[in-house]
């Protein structure tokens, strides 16, 4: 299939995980992609793997002279941009993320890469394609719509990106900018961010982080936990012309959890 043929795309976060599988798809569906992240060599590797129709650009998400190079590069590698999603995010630094034990430091580093880091890139997002249109996809959380007591940053953070993507949906409508933006609300996926999450003290408080898996499965209606391609499957349909009417919308991939 080529649902995103001659499509460009940037990916934030994409080295590893979620970010990486959606990159993959596209490929697969004709786009190029260009990836970013922090980690150079995790960022190389992925692009050396993901062959000639990706680029990898380092990026600091939180940095916005890094932006401001990232969208330099790809409007010299391909001139345009067609659809961004906004991936890179974090979960925690510090063992505990109660609100009675979350130190301002955590609060504060997660709000800076979780929520400005979408914020910066929908800002540069829109500038770029306002003239063209496209689609901004938002990675927040199954925690941005429910009470996460034992995650109360990381909850806040994606509730935020909920919010911001609903307001720069308007914004682009009212604008007759042809932009649609809307976010993605995953449950937790097997990724390494997964593995840190049943990790969480507070969350699952099991013996080991598998067993943690096996509980958090138990509590999705469907019967079991999602991967990286579920949730990559879902904004591919956002970040293509499958969804041209969808925008504004919040696409819940939970197995069931929160409707439960």
């Amino acid at each position: 299939m080529a649902r995103l043929n001659d499509k460009v795309a940037l990916i934030t976060g994409a080295a590893t995980g979620i970010g990486l599988c959606t990159a993959r798809l596209m490929i697969d569906e004709g786009a190029q992609v260009v990836i970013t992240d922090r980690n150079v060599a995790a960022g190389e590797v992925s692009g050396d793997e993901l062959g000639a129709r990706s680029h990898f650009v380092q990026q600091d998400v939180c940095d916005e002279g890094s932006w401001n190079a990232v969208m330099e590069a790809v409007q010299d590698l391909h001139g345009r941009l067609d659809i961004l999603v906004n991936n890179a995010g974090i979960l925690s630094t510090e063992p505990f993320q109660d609100i009675e034990q979350t130190s301002l430091a955590q609060w504060q580093a997660i709000q800076s890469v979780n929520v400005e880091g979408v914020f910066l890139g929908c800002r540069a997002g829109v500038q770029a394609m306002k003239d063209s249109g496209g689609s901004i996809v938002n990675l927040s959380s199954v925690a941005g719509l429910v009470a996460t007591p034992s995650l109360v940053a990381y909850g806040a953070s994606k509730a935020a990106v909920r919010q911001l993507t609903k307001s720069v949906a308007i914004h682009c409508g009212q604008k007759k900018y042809r932009i649609r933006c809307n976010s993605v609300h995953p449950d937790p996926i097997r990724t390494d961010m997964g593995d840190e999450l049943m990790g969480l003290k507070g969350y699952i408080d099991g013996p080991d982080i598998e067993t943690n898996w096996q509980t958090a499965r138990k509590r999705v209606p469907i019967g079991e936990t999602g991967e990286p391609i579920d949730v990559a499957q879902c904004i591919l349909f956002l970040a293509s012309d499958e969804s041209r009417h969808v925008t504004g919308s919040e696409l819940v991939v939970d197995g069931g959890l929160t409707a439960a």
